[in-house]
């Protein structure tokens, strides 16, 4: 596996501010260079520690779970509730493996699929935005797996991500809040929704180092 959700997303909210003199991503980009701009901003070594906090469609809190998440020389590990969980099947899909009945998959939290090697612009969402940051959208494919991406064109930071089965989508992953951990700002709350399910998962991010 080979990233950390927050250090994707960390930059889609805050470095906008920072660049606003300019755009670092080229207006003629294609959509493996602005994957590649993705995975740039992934740092070698991280850890982080949070909650997942699994409810339903009235807010309603229906189980918790603490998970620790460490990169390390390029190799990404999991540990939720005490337990290590190992990667799932290369030919298991995203949404059949969620993490203790919530909406969270180890995708959600690794972001792998950004080294899956098919891109492609999404053509029926050129130009959308997403808390207010202009995005491109691409579509990210590995045999019949595919994730639709958009990508921030200011940062070159992604922004939110869907799962799509049968050209739906049938998950969805974004951040809600921003905190500063030291001298690095990070989203300390994201949502996981199975869309349709009447629940969705809150992931927090309490400790950044």
């Amino acid at each position: 596996m080979m990233v950390l959700f927050a250090s994707l997303l960390l930059a889609s909210s805050t470095a906008a501010a920072d660049l606003s003199a300019g755009s670092v991503i080229p207006s003629d980009a294609t959509a493996t260079q602005l994957v590649e701009s993705c995975r740039t901003m992934i740092p070698r070594d991280i850890e982080l520690k949070g909650r997942l906090i699994l409810r339903n469609r009235r807010g309603i809190t229906q189980a918790e779970h603490d998970y620790v998440l460490t990169r390390a020389d390029g190799q990404t590990s999991l540990v939720v509730d005490g337990e290590a969980l190992t990667p799932p099947a290369a030919n298991e899909t995203a949404s059949s493996g969620s993490l203790l009945g919530t909406d969270v998959t180890w995708s959600d939290l690794t972001l792998d699929y950004l080294w899956w090697e098919e891109f492609s612009f999404d053509a029926t969402r050129e130009s959308e935005t997403v808390h207010g940051q202009l995005c491109s959208v691409v579509l990210i494919r590995k045999g019949d797996r595919l994730v639709r991406v958009w990508v921030d064109r200011k940062t070159g930071a992604m922004m939110q991500a869907e799962e799509l089965k049968a050209g739906k989508p049938v998950r969805r992953l974004w951040g809600t809040r921003i905190k500063k951990f030291g001298d690095r700002w990070a989203p300390n709350v994201m949502e996981v929704e199975t869309l349709g399910s009447g629940h969705r998962t809150k992931i927090t991010v309490e400790e950044m180092k």
